[in-house]
């Protein structure tokens, strides 16, 4: 008896000792919702170029983290209390993730449209490139069939015909 008894007491107090998660004190200088999300934009962005490209953001010397709390005018203890103080209500930090989720969302729809127009105005580039090359290569086939035509020509006619025959490649060559 004795056993379940202590047992019980002790479950309760850790239960009560785990829930004692009282709210952080609101921050005299706490940044607002709005900017909160603009903040942590910013940060995904720049962390997120900082995963792909952290050889040469190492290399010029760019610290993402200061970079944004510089931009922002904040320091680190600032944002630190205000993301906390935002984190505990968790409906609260739901919204401005969520705000922040749209924005990323918006910008990449316009990012690939913007990556389809460039595809779209590089393929339309090189197809009228490649279409001058097959014009290019099509004369010179066809100056190449009238040279092989003007010599077998050469070989059945006589020479007074053969200053007429090289006028006439030259005409269609210009052509």
């Amino acid at each position: 008896m004795f056993k379940k008894i202590s047992v019980t007491v002790i479950i309760f107090i850790l239960v009560l000792a785990c829930n004692d998660s009282t709210k952080p004190q609101k921050p005299e200088n706490l940044i607002s919702k709005e900017k909160m999300s603009e903040i942590l934009h910013d940060l995904y962005i720049v962390n997120a170029a900082k995963g792909v490209n952290r050889k040469l953001l190492e290399t010029i010397g760019f610290i993402p983290e200061t970079y944004v709390l510089t931009k922002y005018d904040i320091d680190s203890t600032q944002f630190a209390e205000s993301n906390a103080y935002y984190a505990f209500d968790t409906d609260v930090y739901k919204v401005i993730v969520d705000q922040v989720k749209a924005r990323l969302e918006k910008e990449k729809v316009e990012f690939d449209e913007l990556v389809k127009a460039e595809g779209i105005a590089s393929k339309t580039k090189r197809d009228s490139v490649n279409k001058i090359k097959r014009r290019k290569k099509d004369s010179i086939k066809k100056a190449q069939k009238i040279m092989d035509l003007d010599s077998i020509a050469v070989d059945s006619i006589g020479i007074d015909e053969i200053e007429f025959n090289s006028i006439e490649i030259d005409s269609a060559i210009v052509n």
